[in-house]
């Protein structure tokens, strides 16, 4: 801004003053503060310490978006402020530089996403330093540096090499548990993952056998037991499904799946199974909610990850099916309900479904899990249309004897709770307008709260048509119902969580190699002293067999039997808060010293769109680092701040589905169409350049194109700046930037100013 206030101008005169050239004493000031060290701190010093963050960026483009000012100027003058008042503040920066969006930068440049990520820091490190920023940079870190990624691989190991003791409630080695299964079995540590076995029980009930003695456990083969511990290690490989293109013989992030096929080139996708790694973060579900309680964040945050973690109490109830051995376990927070249960529905990747279908049901049941397996869970879960197939089989009630049809449908998800619900349509919106659509018979328990025409979900009614519960208040019979069941060894009591295990593993290139060898189908992991296991140089990013990793086209990788997955774009995140307090120390990932000092971030500002990612798996890292003895604080962040979001306009543009033909925004309804971003370079508001669009990517070069009037109108929408394409253009080519962010810091100051930070 000028000395008028107008900005666009480095001098002006007014009444004769001189010129105030602010280019020119910008630079001599930020030359004298990276002489003098200005903000360079040390872990000792006799002042109260105050640590602010912001979370760093990803350098994934041609360089900062509008966005990234947004939070790091409230931080900035924060950190001079409390600087003033006499603290010890580090501010430090640095850059998320490993993850999927920097490959796929790179990829769409034709260069390695190692020298590209490295071009992209420096011009973000040439922006940030020409704003001006007070940054502590001898402290820059960068997740994709092997000097880094080495202790990220070491954390790893401390979680492969650890469990979860359900009696101490931490993290502890799993060498313990090692030492208890040789002198007492698995007495006192059941397994965790409910439907893992280590064989049927010889009761000859078909019951699966999960527990074992001393002598049992010394007596099973090295698989046998590694393949138990791994139901333990907080770190595991698992099977897990991923989106598969086949045409484009790669595994797909959700991201760049839309409505079943690929987003680049329109290509059918499938779910598939795959080797998968995955952290117990499960374990720490009631640890992570209690830890709310304790922090300073928005009560929309807590209510986020509250709700992602989604406690819940209810009962798992067994019910038998009519004409088989099987039985379908069912978990519901409502056991009282159970007299209106008037059908079942199933996830349609049960492998239950393949035994219980009937010969007459067979051809739709498969028919609709082939549409399903092309569908993500975010698809299912978003679907407001009514779907569905009969298995032909059903549900015996345990109570009345009353046969209960068991459906399939793409709205249960295997995931969650038993992959099983009991559908109550008289008390469930969702149950009643399936029962509606495919004609079931509804069962009122409810009496006058239900009025034939919408569900209620009252816990307030008195109980009808229920048997042993009949007349009785809905709460009252709620744990009647449980004890019965418990009584008749139908079912026990349970408590369940929304939250799955976050999954660990990407087959991608750009991420940190697994520090795990295979021999003989057993993970074992590398010592310490061979870290860090550095990412080789690839000329081609293209999969390997059957969907693995980039890594395992590598003969010298293969050879040795290296783990040819690499980590996600959130594990160096989940702990470089920490690395900042010590972050040249080869011996350690970060001194106790360091971290008793500096202790938890005090200040962290950063978007809500973190908030059951990277919050949530920052925090599990956290309390597992505090439970193995490496850190002092079991929290990572005193005081968060969501800055909020600088919105812009989209642009999208509509593929007729399943060909590389683009139809204009008006007459979209005229076709099934996929909607796809596009850089909003190479659109004229709404206007479509569409040579530039066929040169835009090589799989557009033969695009064809359904015009109205001559042109091709994209579609638009408001949403945040940090969007998929914002980094095409970089924060430089934002019109009037500073505009938004100051509009934002303004009310993150009154935020800090009301919490007395």
């Amino acid at each position: 801004m000028s000395a008028t206030g107008k900005p666009g101008s480095d001098s002006s005169t007014t009444g004769g003053s001189p010129e105030y050239l602010f280019r020119d004493i910008e630079k001599k000031w930020q030359a004298h503060w990276s002489k003098t060290g200005a903000y360079t701190v040390s872990n000792d010093s006799s002042k109260p310490k105050f640590y602010v963050l912001d979370m760093f960026p990803y350098p994934s483009g041609a360089g900062l978006h509008v966005g990234h000012p947004l939070g790091y100027i409230s931080s900035d003058i924060y950190a001079r402020y409390k600087r003033l008042k006499g603290f010890n503040v580090l501010h430090p920066m640095g850059y998320d530089a490993f993850g999927l969006p920097a490959e796929q930068y790179a990829i769409e440049h034709g260069i390695h996403p190692a020298v590209s990520t490295d071009n992209n820091i420096k011009t973000f490190r040439q922006q940030l330093d020409n704003i001006g920023f007070c940054f502590d940079w001898t402290r820059e870190v960068r997740t994709s540096d092997p000097g880094y990624y080495k202790w990220t691989q070491w954390i790893f190991l401390q979680l492969f090499n650890s469990f979860y003791n359900r009696t101490t409630k931490q993290a502890e080695p799993i060498q313990r548990l090692i030492e208890s299964f040789e002198k007492t079995g698995n007495a006192g540590f059941p397994i965790p993952n409910d439907k893992f076995s280590i064989g049927v029980s010889s009761t000859g009930n078909g019951e699966a056998l999960r527990n074992f003695d001393a002598t049992t456990w010394k007596a099973f083969t090295e698989k046998t037991k590694q393949d138990i511990l791994m139901e333990y290690r907080l770190a595991y490989c698992g099977v897990g499904e991923v989106n598969w293109c086949e045409a484009l013989g790669t595994v797909l992030a959700n991201d760049e799946v839309i409505n079943g096929v690929s987003e680049r080139g329109g290509y059918p996708v499938v779910r598939k199974k795959l080797r998968q790694w995955y952290l117990r973060i499960t374990e720490y579900a009631d640890r992570l909610l209690e830890g709310l309680t304790r922090v300073e964040f928005s009560e929309a945050m807590k209510e986020m990850q509250s709700n992602w973690i989604g406690k819940s109490s209810g009962a798992e109830i067994d019910f038998a099916i009519k004409g088989s051995e099987k039985i379908l376990k069912v978990y519901t927070t409502r056991p009282d309900t159970i007299f209106g249960v008037d059908f079942m529905v199933v996830a349609p990747e049960l492998e239950l479904i393949e035994a219980i279908k009937s010969s007459g049901q067979a051809k739709e049941v498969d028919e609709y899990i082939a549409y399903v397996k092309s569908r993500s869970d975010r698809e299912r879960q978003a679907e407001k249309k009514i779907t569905g197939a009969f298995t032909g089989a059903y549900a015996i009630n345990p109570f009345d004897g009353k046969e209960i049809p068991i459906w399939i449908s793409e709205y249960v998800l295997a995931g969650y709770g038993t992959g099983a619900i009991m559908a109550v349509p008289c008390g469930d919106q969702r149950d009643f307008l399936f029962a509606k659509h495919f004609s079931i018979p509804i069962t009122n328990i409810i009496g006058e709260h239900f009025n034939g025409e919408e569900a209620n979900s009252t816990k307030d009614a008195i109980l009808q048509n229920s048997g042993f519960i009949n007349g009785m208040p809905m709460r009252d019979a709620i744990e009647v119902v449980i004890s019965k069941i418990e009584e008749m060894n139908i079912g026990v009591r349970k408590v369940n969580y929304r939250m799955r295990d976050a999954a660990f593993s990407r087959q991608r290139y750009w991420g940190e190699p697994f520090p795990v060898k295979w021999n003989n189908g057993i993970a074992y992991p590398l010592s310490s002293g061979e870290l860090p296991l550095e990412l080789p140089h690839v000329d081609s990013y293209k999969p390997g067999p059957e969907g693995e990793g980039p890594l395992a086209n590598i003969p010298e990788w293969v050879a040795q039997e290296l783990e040819t997955n690499t980590m996600p774009g959130y594990a160096g995140s989940s702990w470089y808060f920490l690395r900042y307090m010590d972050p040249t120390n080869e011996k350690e990932f970060c001194s106790r010293k360091a971290s008793d000092y500096w202790g938890q971030v005090d200040l962290y500002i950063g978007g809500t769109e973190h908030a059951v990612g990277h919050l949530l798996y920052s925090r599990m890292w956290t309390k597992a680092l505090y439970d193995l003895g490496f850190i002092g604080h079991d929290e990572p962040f005193r005081k968060l701040v969501n800055q909020g979001m600088i919105q812009g306009s989209s642009r999208f543009v509509y593929r007729v589905r399943q060909t590389n033909q683009f139809v204009s925004a008006g007459l979209k309804d005229q076709y099934e169409t996929d909607e796809l971003h596009v850089d909003v370079n190479i659109v004229d508001g709404l206007e479509l350049d569409t040579d530039a669009f066929k040169q835009w990517r090589e799989e557009y070069g033969d695009a064809t194109f359904i015009l109205e009037n001559g042109k091709y109108i994209c579609g638009a929408l408001t949403e945040s700046c940090a969007s998929r394409y914002e980094y095409e253009s970089g924060f430089t080519g934002a019109a009037q930037p500073w505009e938004g962010p100051l509009r934002t810091i303004e009310s993150t100051f009154a935020s800090l100013a009301r919490g007395h930070c």
